[in-house]
Parts: C-alpha cells; structure tokens; sequence
C-alpha cells in the first residue's frame, strides 16, 4: 500500500466540473516544471534527485553517520529553516518525538542556529559538559547570522575539549560545492563536507546531504527512504489529477483559495508528525506566500488540539480547510484493560486498542468538521517506514510546486526573507550597510516617540 488522498469529504464542497475546469491549468503547470521553463527554473533539482543524488558521496554519508555514532555521545546540527527542519521531521517521524530520551545506540541529535536565543545556546552547551560531541554545520554559504554564531560557538568548544586536530575529526561541514565562506574555512581546517546542490533550495534539501547525514546517525535506513522517494518520483509524474494524488492535492488546495479558503491546516493524531508539520509549513509558506497571495499554512496535532483550537475550527471564520495525514499501523499499541469499579467510567472500552480510539477520534471530527463547513481531505499513509517517508516528503514537494504554479508565483524563491536579513544586518552593524541602518534607525526613533 501507498499513499492515498482520500476526497469523499469533499463533495458537498467541489463539483465534478471543478476538478474538470482545472485540469488545464494543472497540465501547464506540470509543462512548466518539466520544461524547466517556468519561474524559479534553476531550483529543480529536487524534481529528479531521487534517481540523480551522487551515489559516492551518498556512500561517504553512510560512513560519516557510522563514524560519528561510534566517537559521540552528542551529534549537533547546526542549521536554520530548510537545513535543520527535514532532517530533525525525519528523525523523529522513524524514531520518535522523544528520541533523545529513549534508549539507544545512537548518539542524542541536538539542534542550534535556529534562533538567536541565548538562553537556548547556553543550555544546550551546558548539557554538553562532560560529553563527547561532534557537530555538523549546514549552510551554503557560512555567513547566515544564527547558524554561524552557534558554529563559532562550538567550534571553539571542541578545539578546547580536543585541540585541533582532534576537533576537525568531529566537525562535518554541509555547504557549497566550491565556493563560500564555509567551504573555504572547512578546506583550510581539513573539516570532511558534504554538497548542498546548487539547484536544490533548502526547504526542498531534506533527501540531500543536508538531511541524509543526520538522519543516518539517528541509525535510519537512507537507503529505504530514497527508495520510496524514487518510486514517488515516477508515481507522480502524469499531469492527470485523477490518476495523480499529488497533482489533485495541489488543484483541490486551488480550488478551495478561489472560494476564500485561505487558511489550510495540516492534522495528524501523532505527536512524531509535529516536526513533520514544520517541515510542510516551511515548505509551503516560503514557496507560495507571495505577490499578496498564497494559502497560509498551519497545523495541529488531534485530539490534543481539539481541545484548545476544536471550538474555533468547528465554529469560527470559515476560511480554513484541513488536511489529514492519517496512518493505517501504528508502531506500538495499547490495549485498554478492565477497572472493577469502573470509577471513569470507561469500561466499555475494555479490550479495545489505543489505535482504534485514535481512530475513532478522526471518524467523529472529520464529520463533525464537515458539517461545521470544514473541508476535509484525508491523506492515508501505511505506516511509519522510511520507504513511506520518503513517499511522503516527495509528494508534497511536488504538489507544492504544482500549487504554486497555479497561484502564479515563483515557488522557488524567497524574497521577502531576505528583505528581513538586509534590515537585520544593517540594525546590526555589518560594514556595507551603514547608509541603510541610518535610515532604519529613524524609522524606529519615529515609531518610538509616537507611542
């Protein structure tokens, strides 16, 4: 079994004619992306790299995870966004949401340079204290603020803890091919580096060496995973929306923002899908958000959720949809035992699985949401392998490409997080943006003094 996009729920929201009003576009948008003529064109190498990843380097990954897992009690991965997200949705998708706390014979994976928290880098430097640490710094070009203030940070650590030479046989460095501030530190240091593709972006990097490394030392089969994203690749290659899951995702998801469905929430009723909701909010909110439009992307982790946002979503502002990711098999279970007395009054649920409560969670609330005016699509899943990870991670890829098409932006590109860079390293002082801090500084005196 593979995935399935399961859209019953849909018909009291999207005629026949809909989907058959937007094939066309679905059609010239799959023509673009595998013309390469379309906007962002010199970012798709993510499209064939499930049959085109660098084989020896690919092996080199096999033999650095296995290096690291024998000399580490710590592996850091040192990243922000598209360098970090997959690899840390990866881990905990195969491994578990409390991977670092169970027992092991792989190293506990930590992760700094996401943000600029001070508390958070002290901390994780504290748990450091009297372990054996090696890092992997992810960045194509070495110079992004946060990444590189924790890698200066950690670097100076394990030169301290094993001078030199024993710190560049625990540095791993994921950069450019050739060139970069980071690419010339590792040559000159003899620190081992892997590539991140010039045509990949980050939030498409998570089957390169940017997430393959640190997904094999948390001891996951990389082999099995781009097997099941090879397979997607050719799965999801016919621009047909009804014989393409991916494709229909991406056309029903356009549909709906026509009709002022403007907010989508990805569900799932397991706590190791939450990195994998960040991942999918990255991938789509860079890609789309553009131009004054795009679909906003959102999450939510059921029953839990249900709970706090449930009332919202079952009769707030209808101007969401949700998307379920659910599974079929579970990777452990419980059975629901007999209490005498009865005192919560749960007798009745003797016998029965954790699993099938679960699942009877998802039965009721997407009724309910559904006749709340929530449309629900449902993507079924067979289970938590690394062959349907790599399923998974494909096929959003490649709807998000397709989606963003149809929205008429570049999904390829981000400009609006480099404005914010520009603005935070003129605040900061960097030479070359002095004339610009000039200007921001008024700005905010302005603001300030009319509070």
């Amino acid at each position: 079994m593979s995935l399935k996009l399961e859209t019953g729920y849909l018909k009291s929201f999207i005629g026949e004619d809909e989907y058959e009003a937007i094939q066309s576009q679905v059609t010239c948008a799959h023509e673009l992306l595998k013309s390469k003529k379309g906007p962002g064109s010199d970012f798709l190498g993510w499209v064939t790299l499930p049959t085109d990843y660098d084989k020896e380097e690919f092996e080199r990954i096999k033999v650095a995870a296995k290096k690291i897992q024998n000399s580490c009690d710590i592996f850091i991965v040192i990243g922000i966004g598209g360098s970090y997200l997959g690899a840390r949705a990866a881990i905990e998708f195969m491994k578990s949401d409390k991977y670092n706390d169970l027992r092991k014979d792989t190293p506990a994976i930590y992760y700094a340079g996401n943000s600029l928290s001070s508390s958070h880098l002290s901390e994780l430097v504290e748990i450091c204290e009297g372990k054996d640490v090696c890092i992997n710094m992810i960045s194509k070009s070495g110079t992004t603020t946060e990444p590189a203030i924790a890698f200066r940070i950690f670097r100076e650590l394990l030169e301290k803890k094993y001078g030199k030479e024993g710190a560049k046989e625990r540095i791993f460095c994921t950069t450019d091919r050739a060139k970069g501030t980071l690419k010339h530190l590792a040559d000159k240091e003899g620190y081992e580096t892997f590539v991140v593709p010039d045509d990949v972006g980050g939030r498409f990097s998570v089957l390169t060496a940017v997430g393959l490394l640190p997904i094999a030392v948390a001891g996951i089969d990389i082999d099995a995973l781009m097997a099941g994203a090879r397979d997607a690749q050719h799965k999801y290659d016919d621009p047909d929306i009804e014989s393409n899951d991916a494709y229909k995702y991406a056309a029903i998801r356009n549909i709906l923002y026509r009709k002022d469905k403007t907010v989508e929430v990805l569900v799932s009723y397991s706590p190791r899908f939450v990195l994998m909701n960040e991942w999918w909010k990255q991938l789509f909110g860079e890609s789309e958000g553009k131009n004054n439009r795009g679909i906003y992307p959102s999450s939510a982790v059921f029953s839990t959720d249900l709970h706090s946002l449930g009332q919202f979503m079952q009769e707030g502002t209808r101007m969401m949809f949700e998307t379920t990711v659910l599974f079929d098999k579970r990777t452990r279970d419980f059975t629901i035992g007999f209490d005498p007395e009865n005192v919560d009054g749960l007798n009745f649920l003797e016998g029965k699985k954790m699993s099938w409560v679960n699942k009877m969670a998802f039965e009721a609330t997407v009724l309910a949401h559904t006749e709340g005016g929530v449309p629900q699509l449902v993507l079924e899943c067979p289970d938590f392998t690394e062959y349907t990870l790599g399923e998974i991670i494909y096929f959003f890829e490649k709807a998000c490409a397709i989606s963003g098409y149809l929205l008429a932006v570049n999904p390829f590109n981000q400009p609006g997080v480099e404005n914010y860079k520009k603005k935070m390293f003129a605040l900061l002082g960097k030479p070359g943006y002095e004339a610009e801090r000039e200007v921001l500084e008024a700005q905010i005196a302005k603001a300030q003094s009319e509070l």
